[in-house]
């Protein structure tokens, strides 16, 4: 028997009971029960609400609010007893509807395919509506993708803040924006893959671990941590010493065309690649770079989308995907749930347990 029937039925009984105590002049006890069919009817149609709201909204998911200590309520509003100190619970309204923080837990739970679901990576922020890649193991929330050129990238410093696109096809381009990715990155205890593919269809990837970003006020500074993975470690500029000094981009701050926070003392890194990225002096990757078809291209700037080590910083990809999974969900069982102890060492293990690692 579900909720709704239970109570319809409580119901019933409790009229029943009513009918026969005020005829036999029990009217305290009449009084009483009214109360409990008013707060049976209450329930109900908080969970009338719940299941139509779950019906609409598939893969949210209910939890039970917190238990209430024995106690006596203090004049702040509080519950103490001698152990503990808490704040007063809301008033009973029902469980409370909460969405995954990000796409590894809504992974972790449902086994969706993939899409579009709508996350909230921190509790006191609204939710945002993100494409989670099902595929690829699982689990990923993707914050960046370039598929066919319909979407420009070059843009100010508010649209990469806010972030822009097209969020309703699988095949849609957007940039997630720097205020989410800072929300989904911040703990910097992650895993990024970044998806590339030519022109003639050949694919390859990089991994970067523990890949973070500052807030605003420091520009969105880019940390990351070792790389494993087949197209070259792009973000730190290449094998040369002078290409790391010039190129690496750990450490750097986001810029705009509007926003200049490279390391280019005679120009705008942003202005001449044509978008918005962490540029050093300038790069060697830049996937928010301009569209050109075909691969191949000529120009004043090396301003394609690029990844250096791979095809070259002349040879503009065709597909590029930017997505996080955490991979403390992915771990296999019995394995430690920690990122204690050294730096070096727990990257390389975990680098072991997550992707191949290619020398």
């Amino acid at each position: 028997m579900d909720f709704q029937s239970f109570c319809f039925l409580s119901m019933c009984v409790c009229v029943c009971v009513c009918v026969s105590l005020q005829q036999k002049g029990c009217s305290p006890d009449v009084v009483a029960l009214k109360r409990s069919i008013k707060r049976l009817e209450n329930k109900l149609l908080i969970r009338a609400w719940q299941v139509d709201h779950l019906q609409k909204h598939k893969f949210f998911r209910l939890i039970s609010p917190p238990r209430t200590p024995s106690g006596s309520n203090n004049d702040n509003g509080t519950l103490e007893n001698s152990n503990t100190t808490l704040m007063k619970p809301l008033p009973p309204a029902g469980n409370l509807i909460v969405h995954d923080r990000d796409c590894s837990e809504l992974f972790d739970r449902k086994r969706p395919t993939s899409g579009f679901y709508r996350i909230r990576p921190k509790i006191h922020l609204e939710p945002i509506l993100v494409y989670c890649d099902m595929d690829d193991g699982g689990g990923w929330t993707v914050f960046q993708k370039r598929r066919n050129g319909k979407v420009d990238f070059d843009r100010d410093w508010v649209d990469y803040r806010d972030g822009f696109g097209d969020f309703k096809k699988w095949n849609d381009e957007f940039w997630l924006g720097n205020e989410h990715i800072y929300s989904l990155l911040s703990d910097g205890k992650n895993l990024v893959k970044i998806d590339l593919m030519d022109w003639a269809g050949q694919r390859s990837h990089a991994y970067y671990e523990n890949f973070q970003i500052s807030n605003e006020a420091d520009h969105y500074r880019l940390q990351y941590g070792l790389y494993s993975g087949k197209a070259g470690d792009a973000l730190a500029g290449g094998n040369g010493m002078v290409e790391q000094w010039s190129a690496g981009l750990n450490g750097m701050q986001f810029s705009t065309r509007d926003q200049d926070n490279d390391r280019y003392i005679q120009g705008s890194c942003a202005q001449e690649n044509n978008g918005g990225w962490w540029y050093n002096r300038c790069h060697v990757a830049n996937l928010n770079g301009k569209f050109y078809r075909k691969g191949e291209y000529k120009g004043q700037f090396d301003n394609g989308v690029v990844w250096g080590t791979w095809r070259g910083l002349w040879y503009s990809l065709r597909h590029t995907t930017m997505k996080v999974q955490n991979p403390l969900l992915r771990l296999p069982q019995g394995v430690h749930r920690s990122f204690s102890g050294d730096v070096a060492s727990r990257t390389r293990t975990r680098a072991a347990i997550f992707f191949p690692v290619f020398r």
